[in-house]
């Protein structure tokens, strides 16, 4: 979630007192799943909501008292209009990433459930805080599975140190940024410490990277950029050298196909590699290689001349 600074002095902060004080003057709230550009559009699913359910509405709103301090930079929705008893327009708020709420002071507040809430409005047809909901859970289940595969795959005496840099980032995303790079320092030099021997590092480390060549979506996240850093630190000859002096594993030639494919690499090195190493990936990728390490072998990655 992205933030920017709030307006305001902090006396006119938002609390759940001032929310019901405005819904206690309500004859009907209207919430609408879309932002308050859209939320008049008459195709759109809403919910009108009247008499006791106000009070029921109201419980579902309850924030965290004083606010974020900060604003939110997304639009936001649903859109949540209060109309008085003579059809008055009262307030218009808008919920943000279904844990936030928008309009009632100078700045952001957290819902105090904000997935009672969703199950809420889910139980009166608004449905689509809850399929995003669901999205993102299983989105956040895969991200972890994948953060805690990388993990396990840290060389012997590195599980500690990897787990620091692959750290969940954090609300305070520069804080959580400088720690993850401070991590991956730490990091670079227990590695070092625990392989002294150039060859065998570098051969671990390959992989180590050759974890994320296999995913299929998602990219390089900022811990596999921790490994690949390391593999660019070394002596490029050294690691030309790991390469060919010992048959490389699967797993190996995974992380060697993603380093020299890398823009880092070829800028500095070029695409030429020596032809054994080169034939060794080549039959690598054509038996069992991904879609990007293909598309990279037809390109001429891992040598002067196109292979197809």
């Amino acid at each position: 979630m992205n933030y920017e600074e709030a307006e305001g002095t902090g006396e006119n902060r938002p609390t759940t007192a001032r929310l019901r004080q405005v819904l206690d003057r309500a004859e009907r709230v209207v919430i609408v799943e879309a932002s308050p550009a859209e939320a008049d559009s008459a195709d759109l699913p809403r919910l009108t909501v009247t008499g006791a359910e106000i009070g029921e509405l109201a419980r579902r709103l309850a924030i965290v008292d004083g606010g974020t301090g900060d604003r939110c930079r997304c639009i936001g929705w649903p859109t949540i209009t209060v109309y008085g008893t003579q059809g008055d327009l009262i307030a218009r708020w808008t919920l943000h990433h279904r844990s936030g709420l928008r309009g009632l002071g100078d700045c952001d507040a957290d819902l105090r459930d904000g997935p009672a809430l969703t199950a809420w409005l889910a139980e009166r047809g608004l449905t689509r805080s809850r399929s995003v909901q669901e999205g993102l859970a299983r989105e956040e289940a895969e991200e972890e599975r994948r953060r805690t595969e990388w993990i396990q795959a840290a060389p012997e005496g590195l599980v500690q140190a990897a787990a620091d840099v692959a750290r969940p980032p954090a609300r305070d995303y520069e804080a959580w940024s400088d720690g993850c790079q401070q991590a991956g320092d730490r990091l670079a030099a227990l590695a070092r410490q625990q392989y002294p021997d150039s060859g065998e590092r570098i051969r671990l480390l390959l992989a180590w990277l050759g974890v994320s060549a296999r995913r299929s979506s998602g990219g390089m996240k900022w811990y596999d950029m921790a490994v690949l850093r390391q593999l660019l630190a070394e002596n490029p000859g050294l690691v030309l050298a790991a390469c060919v002096a010992s048959p490389l594993t699967p797993a190996q030639l995974d992380g060697a196909a993603q380093l020299f494919s890398t823009v880092e690499w070829t800028k500095a090195q070029g695409r030429n590699l020596p032809k054994s190493l080169k034939s060794l990936l080549v039959e690598h990728i054509r038996a069992d290689g991904t879609d990007a390490m293909r598309f990279c072998m037809n390109h001429g990655y891992y040598g002067a001349e196109r292979t197809v």
